[in-house]
């Protein structure tokens, strides 16, 4: 004879696994907002190795790594994504920055965005 606690066990383990959501995509404000974080980290490396093209910009040391923070978790709540596929989509948007070319075409929006969120 079965008992009801033996069949709850077995009902929840014949249970197929919830499937995960999957993360919403980005807007165009978080696009923007990746794209920016990325170039931030860039600049601000660069300004510690002691590169002129970085050291041209202003000081990111600190302003724009809490940029960074910020919007990687604006992003993770946003999207419902995790640390790491966020990582990954800032680090894929470094590696497009960097081939493209395109860190001094887009900064000066970006550094609008900082003077907006005021950092």
């Amino acid at each position: 004879m079965l008992t009801p606690l033996l069949v709850a066990a077995l009902a929840l383990q014949s249970a197929p696994a919830p499937a995960t959501a999957e993360p919403a995509p980005l807007s165009q404000e978080n696009r923007a907002l990746l794209r920016c974080a990325a170039a931030f980290a860039l600049v601000a490396r660069g300004q510690a190795e002691g590169d002129a093209a970085a050291k041209a910009w202003p000081d990111l040391t600190t302003r724009g790594r809490e940029f960074f923070v910020r919007a990687m978790a604006q992003l993770m709540d946003e999207t419902g994504s995790d640390r790491a596929a966020i990582a990954a989509l800032a680090q894929t948007e470094a590696q497009a920055l960097t081939a493209n070319d395109d860190i001094a075409k887009i900064m000066p929006s970006c550094l609008l965005m900082l003077e907006a969120a005021r950092l």
